[in-house]
């Protein structure tokens, strides 16, 4: 081992002249060379990016990967530099519960079937999440990380050098303000009367001294500001290279939407594509679970019985289908019905509603009333009470309470 005790302790001079001369700027004893405000802007734009990337990058990764516990795994793997092992997705494990719990209730049951159909999608959901973290990872994450862990670090390890090159012009500043106050100090006339014919010699071999104490601090100070200019032509050019880096994320940034795109338009239309077959599998058994029932679809002939004042939160419901029955024959009448003696309940009124006729009960969003229902009549509607009054009432303007 080559051991150079002079290159040692001259690295540990130049690092405590370099902390004497820090801590002097902290407390307003020296003076410190500014860096001019382009280089500044530079850097602060740069420490901007770097600390949004970051920010960027890690919730990317919580994005892509919501458990803690893989994210670290995937770490440690990424710096022993070995592959990553493939790991099952969320939806594909659950497709998997699912067929495999078909096995056991019967594939040929309905119930059975319909778990083998919808775990098939769920691993077709899986197989679409993993191409889409694949993806992600090659184009959007690992260029952020090439930036944090490559070109961040040759741009700090610049800036460091570029601060001890400062540091070092500042001490040989200070070292010269020094040597030229000595020198005129030493080159001041002595007093005659109180200093001894000797002294002349002595006062002018000292100002000799000082003389090229001066020069040598010059020379120093000249070499300096070669280094810290020719180190600060450096930081700014690596520095003025950010533009290009945000050039590359901003390539990356659209590869990144258009594989959410993808990944989101290949969900879709799996589910639609599973909604399809389990209403063409399963319509005997659930009508109306997987399509559209037309009578209670929101469309209708007449206008939105909406009142006339702004009904704040979610716009009521269309009016329900009206057709004849037994309480819009000629022989029964709305006055006639009795309500019976167990089946009432109370209902909060969700949204206004306008009588269309004699035979319905307008409604107050938010007011209790009392509904029930007869024999024969239309399910989506009620008998509604509120006093003295009594009228029909639909369904889907109501909360039943009880």
């Amino acid at each position: 081992m080559d051991f150079n005790v002079k290159k040692l302790a001259s690295d540990a001079g130049v690092f405590f002249t370099r902390a004497v001369q820090y801590t002097e700027e902290k407390l307003g004893q020296a003076e410190k060379t500014e860096l001019d405000a382009h280089l500044e802007n530079l850097i602060a734009r740069a420490d901007c990016t770097k600390n949004w990337t970051e920010k960027i990058f890690r919730q990317t990764e919580v994005l892509l990967q919501p458990n803690p516990s893989a994210r670290i795994e995937e770490f440690f793997y990424e710096k022993l530099d070995k592959k990553i092992p493939s790991r099952i997705t969320n939806a594909e494990l659950l497709g998997q519960y699912m067929q495999d719990a078909a096995k056991d209730f019967g594939p040929g049951s309905p119930y059975g079937s319909t778990l083998i159909t919808v775990g098939e999608y769920q691993k077709r959901l899986g197989g679409s999440e993993r191409e889409f973290l694949q993806t992600s990872a090659i184009n959007f994450l690992t260029p952020l990380r090439n930036f944090l862990e490559g070109d961040w670090k040759t741009i700090s390890r610049e800036r460091r050098l570029l601060e001890n090159r400062r540091l070092d012009l500042d001490v040989c500043k200070a070292r010269l303000k020094k040597a030229k106050l000595a020198e005129a100090k030493a080159a001041a006339a002595p007093d005659f009367q109180e200093t001894r014919p000797r002294n002349y010699v002595l006062s002018a071999s000292a100002s000799a001294l000082w003389s090229e104490e001066v020069d040598k601090a010059e020379h120093e100070l000249r070499v300096a500001q070669t280094e810290f200019d020719r180190q600060a032509e450096v930081t700014r050019l690596l520095l003025e290279g950010i533009s290009s880096t945000h050039v590359n994320h901003l390539r990356c940034l659209h590869e990144f939407v258009e594989a959410q795109a993808a990944y989101y338009a290949q969900c879709h239309r799996h589910m639609q594509d599973l909604q399809k077959e389990l209403s063409s599998a399963n319509g005997d058994t659930f009508p109306n679970a997987f399509a559209v029932n037309a009578s209670t679809s929101g469309v209708s002939a007449g206008p939105s019985p909406l009142s006339t004042g702004t009904q704040p939160g979610p716009s009521s419901p269309s009016r329900p289908p009206n057709p004849p029955d037994a309480l819009e024959s000629n022989t029964l009448k709305i006055e006639e019905v009795k309500p019976p003696a167990t089946g009432t309940r109370k209902a909060k009124v969700l949204y206004d509603y306008d009588a269309a006729d004699t035979s319905e009960l307008s409604l107050l969003a938010d007011e209790l009333i009392t509904v029930y229902t007869v024999p024969g009549m239309d399910p989506d509607w009620l008998i509604g009470e509120r006093g003295n009054q009594k009228g029909k009432v639909p369904v889907t303007y109501l909360e039943l309470l009880s």
